[in-house]
């Protein structure tokens, strides 16, 4: 298979675009050919393919953009998403990757038809959730080539694949406009749809005993069970689960290229962590019927696209957790082309020990070197092939997974090293200073952007991936990081999740159908500000009458009485606190 960015059979998107706004019409153009093209009419959102070198007169302005990353229709019209900004990142086999910057939606509905009052506040709060989108993190993409398919799998494809659009080349677990590419794609626009990925990219260049390497890692984020931390958790009953992603570590060094494949995913059981204002919510598993077969058909499907799977939690063995761990234990020996292994992290590398991750190591390092990973050789010829895979898991599929991850990456690499010849049979990459903190860095940043994705937060246990050990500064850090995710899950991610179900289609805004917000209680938002008011002025009057006490027997009753009041005031919110915080409104749990 010819995957060189020279090669005249590979498909090539438009990589700049010039838009025309005009009174009635946006018009996108190609600066390499006025004739390639398309309208978007703002009264309707109807598109229109460039019939030729078509003229509407003189735009009222003129402007660059990078990409339409899709349309979406609300009540009120069509709003088209614009790549406004990128950065190019560094390269995937060959052809230039980007990151997006900036993004934006272009309204289409100035002939929107006559809305109820009820429509009028439905789409101000659709209008809102596009908002959110607009800075959605962590997407990339290419002009020149797919990006969501790994090296094994591309490898494996029939010849000509590169030949067809990119959007067609796609993995579509993997896209995360795959929904807004829906108009796009029946206008036969093939030239002008972007593919996005979602998760993390980050690449590294190794000196190596001056035998110079790259490496690049990416991550990619599952679509079909999108969402915020505390909103979306295990698994549906498709057996699509939570923060489901895909990390490929790829190596280049002297024509050479090797892969190594591992995946996490959320805990493939149906359950629950609803936030209610405590630090740390209760976990509720959600006894159902066909809870065995929705980890059947998440293990299906992970064996079919993987070969061998391994799957390690990484879970408390105490508490919750461990009641969750005991039920993911007994439905997953039911299966008996999957092997289990049990690890509880922070019982064995909490504090400084996290040496001890040697310990899972050596419980999984036959079925790991067994595994192996993907290499081909200059000629493109298959020389291994990758024959199985690590699923990772802890609650959150985040900090004690992405530390696991690294070092089963960096086990990885020191043995694709020494077969290519960069490194002895008893040399590793962390003998090398400055290439390891590379390594290491490329981690870091990853399980950053991961984190963000999902929590809204960096990652926490940093300090384990960096240096081994927890230091004083990371653990103020995770300090910082834990109570913004407390604030985030708590009073933000509602809404998060909203969005993420309203622009991956799970929710399809439709005229026909009754308001999502009728009927649904009261609204959190606006008792948030009343409970937090009494509060707090609770206790401002309390600290003051404490503050004035000494002065007679009347005061202090009255102090004593402010107290108990604000003490009644914090029990009431404490009691009501899922109503209280911020939660989704357009689809349920599963």
């Amino acid at each position: 298979m010819e995957i060189e960015p020279n090669s005249i059979d590979h498909f090539k998107l438009y990589s700049q675009l010039e838009l025309q706004e005009f009174a009635d019409k946006f018009v996108f153009r190609s600066p390499e050919s006025s004739t390639e093209g398309f309208s978007v009419s703002r009264y309707d959102g109807n598109i229109e393919k460039l019939n030729g070198d078509m003229s509407f007169g003189k735009p009222s302005k003129v402007s660059t953009i990078y990409g339409v990353a899709g349309t979406i229709r609300l009540l009120a019209g069509s709003h088209i998403l614009l790549i406004t900004s990128r950065k190019e990142v560094g390269n995937y086999l060959g052809f230039p990757i980007f990151r997006v910057m900036s993004m934006k939606f272009l309204s289409c509905n100035e002939a929107s038809r006559h809305l109820t009052r009820q429509e009028k506040r439905d789409e101000v709060y659709f209008m809102n959730l596009l908002t959110i989108v607009e800075s959605t993190p962590g997407l990339y993409y290419s002009y020149e080539t797919d990006i969501t398919v790994n090296l094994q799998r591309r490898c494996n494809l029939a010849k000509g694949w590169m030949s067809k659009p990119v959007w067609k080349q796609a993995d579509p677990r993997f896209v995360w406009n795959k929904n807004l590419l829906e108009e796009l794609i029946e206008n036969k626009l093939d030239g002008f749809i972007v593919p996005l990925l979602q998760g993390s990219f980050q690449i590294g260049h190794l000196k190596l005993k001056d035998s110079p390497a790259t490496i690049a890692l990416i991550s990619r984020r599952c679509t079909r069970r999108l969402g915020t931390r505390m909103w979306r958790r295990g698994a549906n009953l498709e057996g699509d689960v939570a923060n489901f992603i895909e990390t490929e570590q790829l190596l280049e060094f002297e024509g050479f290229r090797s892969s190594f494949l591992q995946i996490r995913g959320s805990i493939p059981l149906l359950w629950e962590q609803i936030v209610d204002l405590s630090y740390k919510p209760r976990l509720n598993i959600i006894d159902h019927e066909e809870t065995p077969k929705v980890v059947e058909r998440h293990f299906h499907d992970l064996l079919q696209r993987y070969g061998h799977v391994v799957a390690v939690d990484l879970t408390n063995k105490q508490g919750d957790e461990g009641l969750l761990s005991a039920a993911y234990a007994t439905e997953i020996q039911k299966l008996s082309s999957v092997r289990y292994v049990s690890f509880d992290f922070h019982h064995c590398c909490g504090g400084s020990n996290f040496d001890n991750i040697q310990l899972l190591y050596d419980q999984i390092a036959e079925d790991f070197e067994k595994n192996g990973y993907f290499l081909i050789d200059t000629e493109e010829k298959i020389i291994l092939e990758q024959r199985g895979v690590i699923r990772s898991n802890c609650i959150d599929c985040l900090d004690r997974t992405n530390v696991t991850q690294s070092y089963l990456a960096r086990k990885s690499l020191d043995s694709q090293l020494q077969r290519l010849g960069a490194l002895s049979s008893n040399e590793c990459i962390s003998m090398f200073t400055e290439d390891f903190e590379i390594f290491k860095t490329m981690w870091v940043e990853q399980g950053d952007e991961i984190s963000l994705e999902y929590s809204g937060t960096h990652a926490l246990k940093r300090d384990l991936v960096r240096y081994g050990k927890q230091t004083m500064t990371g653990l103020i850090q995770d300090g910082m990081s834990a109570i913004s995710r407390y604030f985030l899950n708590n009073f933000q991610d509602g809404i998060r999740q909203d969005a993420a179900d309203l622009i991956s289609g799970r929710y399809s805004v439709n005229r026909d159908s009754p308001s999502p917000f009728q009927n649904n209680g009261f609204d959190s938002l606006s008792y948030l500000p009343v409970a937090s008011a009494l509060l707090i002025g609770g206790l401002t009057v309390t600290t003051i009458t404490i503050h004035q006490a000494g002065r007679n027997t009347n005061t202090i009753l009255s102090s004593a009485l402010c107290a108990g009041v604000t003490a009644g005031i914090m029990a009431l919110v404490k009691s009501n606190g899922r109503q209280i915080c911020s939660r989704p409104r357009l689809c349920g749990l599963l």
